[in-house]
């Protein structure tokens, strides 16, 4: 993948972000066909589980657990690209949803962030329990985005005991330094683009939480919230133990934690990523030998589109679920 480069017809970080989300192929043949658990978790709240099962006795298979970006789902155009990748290879998939990003509201007054290492954490325990009762078939995790940088901070903050539940771990576009892909997706189109496309189901979900739990934050604040600084800083952090918006990027992002992280671990970022800035992406000297660093020219936010017009996006789960199996004799 570090060879990667964007077809002719799609030049730009930008166009090679939003093609593939919106009309790029996601699959060849029939559509995943997902399957919904619902767990209950430690707080007294759920996790609703998408499962994706290929084909046969469910004994021994991988299984890749697939943690989506920030308002994402089984329905992301990647998560549909991945379906497709571990029914065609004989793999599992659980893409579990953050709270508040299955469709239907949550219990508990939380919701998600990006460094939630220890929801993290218990999903996978569970996950790992699921594969026990199977005979104990490989567990393998990704997260893409928001959810890249989420399982970076756990398998930064578990260190050795990460290898217990999983054999291998990769991060896709992941703002690794949260904030500085805070600061550029706040400015300039990206401010026009993505940051109106976020806040525009953000909002409606945080105030659907404050009819929930009425005085949990400031309506008007939150309301007039610009960029995801502003609205970090009435809904995000107050709601998950940050004091601010700084506080929370700062403790939050992957990127310090990286050097202590002892199990396989990949991290894949486009060099045009467009609020991923190349500047803020690690160095090998800032993480650990563990981590294999896969640093391309082009593909955008989660793009990496290949072929003629419209276009495919199964380079990536090929690429990254390749990289994978290359560690299943050790999971």
């Amino acid at each position: 993948m570090t060879d990667y480069r964007a077809p002719s017809w799609l030049p730009g970080g930008h166009l090679q972000t939003i093609w593939p989300a919106l009309w790029a192929q996601r699959y060849t043949g029939s559509a995943p066909v997902w399957r919904r658990e619902r767990w209950a978790t430690p707080d007294a709240d759920f996790i609703d589980v998408d499962f994706c099962q290929a084909p046969g006795a469910p004994q021994q298979r991988p299984l890749l657990v697939l943690f989506h970006g920030l308002e994402g789902s089984s329905q992301s155009h990647y998560a549909q690209a991945f379906a497709g990748w571990t029914r065609a290879h004989g793999w599992d998939l659980a893409v579990p949803h953050f709270r508040g990003c299955s469709g239907s509201m949550n219990h508990a007054p939380r919701a998600y962030h990006s460094g939630d290492h220890e929801e993290i954490e218990h999903l996978l325990r569970r996950f790992k329990a699921c594969q026990q009762s199977q005979g104990g078939a490989p567990l393998f995790a990704a997260g893409v985005s928001l959810g890249g940088n989420a399982l970076m901070r756990w398998a930064g903050e578990h260190g050795q005991s990460a290898s217990a539940l999983v054999g291998a771990v990769a991060s896709i576009c992941a703002p690794l330094d949260l904030a500085a892909s805070g600061k550029a997706i706040g400015q300039g189109l990206n401010r026009q683009v993505y940051t109106r496309m976020f806040l525009h189901s953000m909002k409606p979900k945080a105030m659907a939480k404050l009819k929930q739990f009425p005085g949990l934050f400031d309506a008007k604040r939150l309301l007039d919230a610009r960029d995801l600084y502003e609205f970090d800083d009435v809904f995000t952090a107050p709601l998950h133990g940050f004091k601010n918006t700084d506080d929370y990027w700062r403790r939050a992002s992957a990127l310090p934690h990286m050097a202590c992280i002892a199990v396989p671990a990949l991290a894949l970022n486009a060099l045009n990523d467009p609020f991923v800035p190349a500047y803020s992406l690690p160095s090998s000297k800032e993480v650990s030998a563990n981590v294999t660093l896969w640093q391309t020219l082009h593909g955008g936010h989660v793009g990496f589109p290949g072929g003629a017009m419209p276009g495919h996006i199964r380079l990536l789960p090929e690429a990254v679920g390749g990289w994978m199996m290359q560690h299943l004799e050790g999971a």
